[in-house]
């Protein structure tokens, strides 16, 4: 992998660590409203949990095989 497309997939990784960030606010804020939206929740949480597989997915591929 070129050092481009690494530092492209750097950057598309911390943008998505950041939203992952951002929607822990959100869904904070949101469950401390009486009465709270669950549906709107339930979804937030289901984009968190995307989020959280997608940076992964670019962690390992940024991160070099250590077993060989």
């Amino acid at each position: 992998m070129t050092n481009e497309n690494q530092d492209i997939l750097r950057e598309k990784l911390a943008h998505m660590r950041s939203e992952h960030r951002d929607l822990d606010d959100v869904i904070e804020r949101i469950g401390s409203d009486t009465p709270f939206d669950q549906l709107q929740i339930q979804r937030l949480k289901k984009r968190k949990l995307g989020l959280k597989d997608e940076i992964l997915k670019l962690e390992s591929r940024l991160l070099p095989d250590i077993i060989a």
